[in-house]
């Protein structure tokens, strides 16, 4: 194990919950080997998560993706920074692209479209596609996180969708009607 591997194992352990160890040792790893694609996305992680530095962590996931384009860790956590960033459109393209990849989680890069969706209101089209997702998955890690996407879009479904007009509805306006013209002559 090399030296720069001992600071990324420190700095990943350290994460979130002892940031200045955490930034400490990635110092360290990046002074080893300024272009360790892990090193450069915790730092992205702590830009995005921590300081809510869109644009900075952007650039450090960037930075390891040209470096290694293969780097299949990066990609969940760069998704996440443009969907919190609203670059809804950049997001789109890394989601079909990432899925193209051999070796992501193609479970969570869907999710992610989900996610993607539902900040579009495509509430719809994110159902259909977390059904697709739950006929896919062959472990329980991401089910809960399922479920309860499933039940918040399903929420959202029922606000967005238009409320019928019941019989009493329909009838006040011709009611308000009658009266406002029974009140007028009495005030005349």
């Amino acid at each position: 194990m090399k030296t720069a591997d001992k600071y990324i194992f420190q700095a990943l352990d350290n994460y979130p919950y002892w940031l200045e160890g955490t930034i400490e040792s990635l110092d360290y790893a990046l002074s080893y080997n300024e272009k360790d694609t892990t090193a450069l996305c915790l730092y992205g992680r702590v830009q995005s998560e921590q300081l809510q530095d869109y644009e900075e962590a952007k650039r450090y996931f960037q930075e390891a993706l040209a470096i290694n384009i293969h780097a299949v860790a990066v990609y969940p956590y760069y998704l996440d920074a443009l969907l919190w960033n609203e670059d809804y459109e950049e997001a789109s393209k890394l989601i079909d692209f990432a899925l193209t990849l051999k070796g992501t989680d193609k479970t969570a890069i869907q999710l992610k479209k989900v996610t993607l969706l539902e900040k579009q209101q495509e509430v719809i089209l994110a159902l259909k596609l977390l059904k697709e997702i739950k006929l896919l998955i062959t472990a329980n890690d991401n089910l809960q996180e399922i479920e309860e996407t499933e039940k918040r879009l399903k929420t959202k479904k029922k606000l967005l969708a238009p409320k019928k007009k019941t019989k009493s509805e329909k009838e006040t306006p011709e009611k308000e009607k009658k009266k406002k013209s029974r009140k007028k002559w009495f005030f005349l």
